[in-house]
């Protein structure tokens, strides 16, 4: 009954399997936990996971595998696997070495503030000895150009550090008729009711 269905929903055993359950996390698959026997269920705290305790029927299965797949999907965030390569929203692109250093952290706290002073340390940690303001701008200014295929951006937060978020769509620019070409049909302009002309005027006396 405990088949790995094709919703995308991974069952994995609790706590039998702990470690199918970190790779789960590391890659960002969403997987239900099944509690065997007396076993005390294990803290979810990511929105990709979810526990039962068997023996469950398939009606309350399959509407909890509908629900983690839903909040799955709802919350999309970017994953950096062991590789170096960041996954999001379908897409993929591979960070270097220096450069991964960075992301954990920006993936760690996607969508909040990573002060510019905990990004030099990292920094530090990936053999670059006293980074400088410079140095810093330079790595935040190659990750913009990695990460914007991926769909992701990292915006400044003025005064404070960087900001990992997804790319907003460039507005569309207004488009005129090439030479030739018809242009579109301008919309009816509404009627106006014919003006009202005093009559004579009336006398009092």
């Amino acid at each position: 009954m405990y088949r790995n269905s094709n919703s995308g929903v991974r069952f994995v055993r609790w706590p039998a399997q702990a470690n199918v359950r970190e790779y789960c996390r590391r890659e960002g698959i969403p997987c239900l936990l099944v509690v065997e026997g007396g076993a005390e269920p294990p803290l979810c705290s990511d929105p990709r996971e979810d526990w039962v305790r068997a023996p469950m029927s398939r009606v309350d299965l399959e509407a909890r595998v509908a629900a983690l797949r839903h909040r799955a999907d709802s919350r999309k965030t970017p994953v950096l696997d062991v590789s170096g390569m960041l996954h999001y929203d379908g897409r993929s692109v591979s960070i270097s070495t220096t450069q991964t250093e960075l992301m954990e952290l920006f993936v760690e706290r996607f969508e909040g503030v990573v002060h510019r002073h905990e990004l030099r340390q990292r920094l530090t940690r990936s053999a670059v000895p006293n980074p400088s303001r410079n140095a810093l701008d330079l790595h935040i200014m190659r990750l913009r150009r990695r990460l914007s295929p991926a769909g992701l951006a990292i915006r400044t937060a003025w005064g404070r550090g960087y900001v990992l978020e997804p790319l907003e769509p460039a507005p569309q620019p207004e488009r005129f008729p090439a030479e030739g070409e018809a242009c579109p049909p301008r919309p009816p302009v509404p009627a106006r009711s014919p003006a009202r002309t005093p009559g004579p005027a009336t006398s009092l006396g």
